[in-house]
């Protein structure tokens, strides 16, 4: 029998926020003046990517990375461009849930991201994420999930065992990584499912 939820935890990207990837291979491609397929098939989340996720290394640094593995040559503030244009706002039906949800239980936000995209959505997104008590970011931690430690760390800073943590993200690796660590999970392929889980600790979803 799991145990009683006391905290909520959530995913940022495609569970708050739409993500999609293709916008920005699309934006370095119209920089660039090359194919936006070529860029797509070019491109993989790397060692560096992930050191970047990490904080390991600065947005310079992880462009500087990108340059040699796309083969183009376009400047520091047209890789940013591209890189803030993987947002496209929030979910649709997000509104059902979060203000209610974070009025019931404790609400925070974890996100595998880097400084510019933080910079970004925290500017933007300042008024959607101000109900979550905080957001944890992996560059701001120094662990990425699915790492064990990633999620060790988070659950000790909330003060709540991870066994009563809820914790919901698009990702599968990222939710056997959690459940694996001891926090029940959802893995999110529509709003629907954040939904379904809600409804029986939130009043009013």
């Amino acid at each position: 029998m799991s145990e009683p939820v006391e905290a909520l935890l959530f995913d940022l990207g495609n569970v708050i926020l739409k993500i999609d990837f293709q916008r920005t291979t699309t934006r370095w491609a119209e920089h660039a003046g090359c194919d936006p397929k070529a860029l797509w098939k070019r491109y993989s989340p790397d060692e560096a990517y992930k050191k970047h996720e990490r904080g390991l290394i600065d947005d310079a640094g992880y462009f500087a990375a990108l340059r040699t593995m796309l083969e183009i040559d376009i400047s520091d503030e047209q890789f940013l461009d591209g890189w803030n244009a993987t947002f496209g706002g929030p979910i649709a039906g997000v509104e059902e849930w979060l203000a209610p949800a974070c009025a019931a239980l404790p609400s925070y936000v974890f996100s595998n991201t880097n400084p510019a995209h933080e910079l970004y959505f925290r500017a933007n997104y300042a008024e959607l994420l101000k109900p979550f008590r905080t957001v944890f970011t992996s560059s701001g931690i120094g662990h990425r999930k699915p790492d064990r430690e990633a999620f060790d760390y988070v659950a000790q800073q909330m003060g709540v065992a991870p066994g009563r943590i809820l914790f919901f993200d698009d990702a599968l690796a990222n939710v056997e990584g959690a459940r694996a660590a001891g926090l029940q999970a959802v893995h999110v392929r529509s709003n629907d499912d954040v939904m379904a889980a809600l409804r029986p600790l939130v009043p009013g979803v």
